[in-house]
């Protein structure tokens, strides 16, 4: 017989989208239980506390005493995901039981899948940069009102291309660009994913509550026809409690047929994708070997500069009318560095208009002399 006190119990703790949490002396969730017991088989036998477990793995007090209590609520995929990697626990396992004990797909009905049409969003809401300088935002929305150069395609971008025809036909692709800092690598994502805007595709920003955190939760409900945008991918790789989990979950969604067809885009700096590959030391730990075996023979880099024939390219949309990139041609037609170019100049007009007095007179008296071509060295 049921104590009203266990049914009130019950009730409050089933939650609304089909998450539940339930009482577990009774039964009622058997991944939950599993999970639990598979967290402490692993915490006695690596011989910790709970408390060095949570500074191992970088997790508050709260939330490891609670990911082992039979009274809370399932623990968070990110919890769960750095407790396992602690542990030496396999990561993909424990997670699907976390997905189980949470209810995901279950009572309540699978929750629809995470993202938007592409049509639907604006490139700057993506992190593609500003192009030129422009009018400082002044309100909720105004990224999506500045304009973007015209597009120069290059070499990559045809790689590009190749993958979003692999995926148009039914086939799941991933493709991390790695390049240094504003060589484009973020708009060359935008435009390739727009014939996928065509034809209904969506688009899935993992960013709430962090990253790592959204990615790891979220990446087993993507559904086929969508593009999981990992931009600045060292926030979902290189966590240090999920970032193997994250390169799990991204393997997982990319070899399972009937999850597909999907498009993983990332993009890395070249100095975090030489430390996520990086074979390690003899008898040294190897924090990145899921990371590693993910963005092996998927790594597609960017150039810093344009060659002749980008020149040439970026020349003729000049002359068609793109005073952005004429603009930008003036200064950086020389060493090719045109994206650079672009998306410096609001960053530095930020700076002025935000300076102190003392920097604000150094910049102007600075530009009086190079305007009034006085013969000092102006770096």
């Amino acid at each position: 017989m049921v104590r009203p006190d266990e049914d009130e119990h019950r009730r409050t703790h089933h939650g609304a989208g089909g998450e539940h949490v339930h009482d577990e002396q009774n039964g009622q969730n058997p991944a939950l239980i599993e999970l639990r017991r598979r967290l402490a088989d692993g915490l006695a036998q690596a011989r910790l506390t709970k408390e060095q477990l949570g500074v191992q793995a970088g997790l508050g007090r709260t939330a490891v005493s609670e990911a082992f209590s039979p009274k809370k609520r399932a623990p968070s995929g990110a919890t769960v995901a750095a407790l396992a990697r602690t542990l030496k626990l396999p990561v993909e396992e424990l997670l699907a039981l976390q997905r189980d004990a949470a209810g995901v797909g279950g009572r309540g009905g699978e929750r629809p899948g995470p993202g938007r049409s592409i049509a639907e969003w604006e490139p700057h809401d993506l992190e593609v940069h500003p192009a030129g300088p422009g009018q400082t935002a002044t309100g909720s929305g105004a990224s999506g009102t500045r304009a973007l150069s015209g597009y120069v395609v290059r070499e990559h971008d045809r790689v590009l291309s190749e993958a979003v025809r692999d995926v148009a036909a039914g086939r799941s692709r991933i493709v991390i660009l790695v390049g240094t800092s504003s060589t484009g690598k973020t708009r060359a994502c935008w435009e390739a994913v727009q014939p996928l805007a065509e034809k209904g595709w969506r688009l899935w920003h993992p960013f709430d509550p962090t990253r790592a955190d959204a990615a790891l939760e979220d990446l087993h409900r993507v559904q086929p026809r969508t593009v999981v945008w990992l931009n600045e991918a060292q926030h979902y790789l290189g966590d240090r409690a999920a970032g193997e989990g994250v390169a799990a979950a991204v393997h997982h969604l990319l070899v399972t047929p009937e999850r597909g067809p999907v498009l993983v885009l990332g993009t890395l700096w070249p100095e975090y994708a030489q430390q996520y590959t990086a074979l390690p030391a003899p008898k040294e730990e190897d924090p990145h070997s899921r990371v590693r075996e993910l963005l092996s023979g998927h790594t597609l880099t960017v150039p810093d500069a344009f060659d002749s024939q980008a020149l040439a390219a970026a020349t003729a949309i000049a002359e068609d009318g793109d005073r952005l990139l004429a603009d930008a041609l003036t200064r950086a037609r020389t060493d090719g560095r045109i994206t650079q170019d672009l998306a410096g100049a609001p960053e530095l007009l930020n700076r002025y208009q935000h300076a102190s007095p003392a920097a604000k007179a150094l910049l102007e008296a600075a530009m009086d002399a190079r305007r009034l071509g006085v013969g000092l060295h102006l770096p």
